[in-house]
């Protein structure tokens, strides 16, 4: 089994420069192959990559087309025959190849996904809207470590896809976000298995602010519309709590004020408990109350853009494409 490591990006050659040199610490000792796919970038990363002439790293320009389709043209363009599949705002650990080896020697499957974690060189803000995207408590246990191992949707930031796999299916769609969730059903369709491979983590730093987190969790929100119109056969009641805890929190605030306040009581226990685990998990009480309002700024955007996508395609009857231009390349 030859890995190629699929490494889109875009304006981004620091973070670049932070994953080769991650890269470059590995104790794995098999040969590999990285593919960077620079799309369309004003800023490209060139003279990052000939910074590492130990790593063997193919380097494509392309004009800018999306992540979906430049990890498609990676795929395209590799060497290996099973494709490990990166964010370029991800750190790995030592062990990570090795993991990712020993995971795949044990128990073979034609995509996998891992899990994100938070670094201790990270930002407080970044290790707390971390908190927000992977802990059980919120959203993340519907979209990461909490589903069960088989039947699991990976994310393209940690994800691996074999190249049967991907030549079966035609690799990612046009949709972002949502590509890696579309990929993993229609893989289901043609037969193949996906799972979670629990010790195959990688350091997600997002790069990002408050406006920025509220802009991709409330695209996400509209991403599972499309996604459940496209693929209604996998609608989870799961899908939905987000949002039903978005109409949930407006409807508490009423009932609060006019004199029944135990509904929202309920709602300050959460964002007690939200405190709590993550001031726990990161040792920090700053890094806490900053999770609550990560929390609540990704059921807000998750949610409202649940209801507008909900809106234009299931009451409005219009196609996704239509309805969202802004959710496609």
């Amino acid at each position: 089994m030859n890995l190629s490591l699929i490494i889109p990006v875009y304006n981004r050659p620091d973070e670049v420069d932070e994953l080769l040199d991650s890269l470059s610490k590995q104790d794995f000792t098999d040969d590999y192959e990285v593919v960077i796919v620079e799309d369309g970038s004003a800023m490209d990363c060139k003279f990052v990559v000939e910074k590492y002439p130990n790593i063997n790293i193919s380097y494509f320009y392309k004009p800018n087309s999306g992540p979906g389709d430049s990890r498609n043209f990676g795929m395209r363009n590799a060497k290996g025959d099973y494709f490990i599949i990166l964010d370029s705002d991800c750190i790995l650990p030592e062990d990570y190849l090795s993991q990712v080896k020993k995971s795949l020697t044990n128990d073979y499957v034609d995509c996998f996904g891992g899990i994100d974690d938070a670094n201790q060189s990270f930002s407080n803000i970044q290790k707390a809207i971390n908190f927000a995207m992977t802990s059980f408590i919120t959203t993340g246990g519907i979209r990461g470590g909490s589903e069960k191992l088989t039947k699991f949707q990976p994310r393209s930031f940690n994800m691996g896809i074999s190249k049967k796999a991907f030549e079966a299916s035609g690799g990612f769609g046009n949709i972002h976000p949502g590509e890696d969730p579309d990929l993993a059903i229609r893989l289901w369709d043609l037969g193949f298995e996906t799972q979670l491979f629990r010790n195959v983590k990688v350091y997600h730093k997002r790069r990002i602010s408050w406006g920025k987190f509220k802009t991709q969790v409330h695209k996400f929100g509209k991403a599972r519309v499309i996604l459940n119109a496209w693929h209604p056969s996998y609608v989870k009641f799961a899908f939905l709590f987000p949002s039903m805890f978005l109409i949930g929190f407006v409807l508490s605030v009423l009932m609060a004020l006019f004199g029944s306040g135990f509904f929202f009581s309920l709602y300050i226990l959460y964002f007690f408990v939200c405190f709590v685990l993550s001031a726990l998990q990161n040792k920090s009480l700053k890094i806490g109350l900053l999770s609550v309002y990560a929390a609540g700024i990704q059921f807000y955007g998750y949610g409202t853009g649940f209801f507008k996508a909900f809106y234009k395609i299931n009451i409005q009857r219009k196609q996704p494409e239509k309805a969202l231009p802004e959710m496609f390349f």
